[in-house]
C-alpha cells in the first residue's frame, strides 16, 4: 500500500481466487501499488458471496471497489457468482474483472452477457502474469474513475 488517494480512502479489492500461488502473486504485486489499496481474498464462490452480502464472518466486510474474479472455483463457480452479483441492484455498479485460465469462447461470451467489465486469460509464465497484474493496477486503480464509496 502506497500513499493514500481518492479522498484518503483505500480502494478495496476483492480477489476471488482458489490458487494459493496466484493469491500470493496478487498480494505481492499490489503491495507496491501506486494507489492505496486493501486486498481481501475469498477462496471459493460461497465465500465471495458471503463477503459481498455481508453474511456470516463477513458482517463487517467493506463494499469492494473492484472485484477480480476467477471462473473455476470450488463450491460456487465464478459464472454463478458473476450472475448473482449482477442481479443485485446494490452490487451491480462494482467493476468486475474476470481473471481466469479459461480461454473458452463460451466463457468469454457468457461473462460479457452477464456484464463483466473485462475478461483476461491468465498467462502461464510468471513474468507475463506480473505484467497482467500491473496492467490491471495501472488501468483500474489509476486511470479509471471508480464509483464513490457509499456510506455504511
Amino acid at each position: 500500500m502506497n500513499s493514500p488517494s481518492r479522498d484518503w480512502q483505500p480502494i478495496d479489492i476483492l480477489l476471488v481466487e482458489d490458487n494459493p500461488g496466484d493469491i500470493d502473486l496478487m498480494k505481492e504485486a499490489l503491495e507496491g501499488a501506486k494507489v492505496w489499496n486493501r486486498l481481501h481474498v475469498a477462496e471459493d464462490g460461497e465465500q465471495a458471496l458471503d463477503f459481498l452480502f455481508q453474511r456470516g464472518q463477513y458482517t463487517e466486510a467493506p463494499r469492494p471497489d473492484l472485484i477480480l474474479l476467477d471462473l473455476n472455483l470450488p463450491k460456487r463457480d465464478g459464472r454463478e457468482v458473476l450472475e448473482e452479483i449482477r442481479a443485485d441492484a446494490d452490487l451491480t455498479e462494482i467493476p468486475i474483472v474476470i481473471l481466469t485460465t479459461s480461454q473458452a469462447d463460451e466463457d468469454v461470451a457468457r461473462a460479457y452477457r452477464l456484464h463483466a467489465n473485462c475478461y483476461i486469460a491468465k498467462p502461464v509464465s510468471f513474468t507475463q502474469f506480473l505484467r497482467v497484474i500491473q496492467a490491471i493496477e495501472d488501468f483500474w486503480l489509476t486511470v479509471v474513475k471508480l464509483p464513490k464509496k457509499r456510506p455504511a
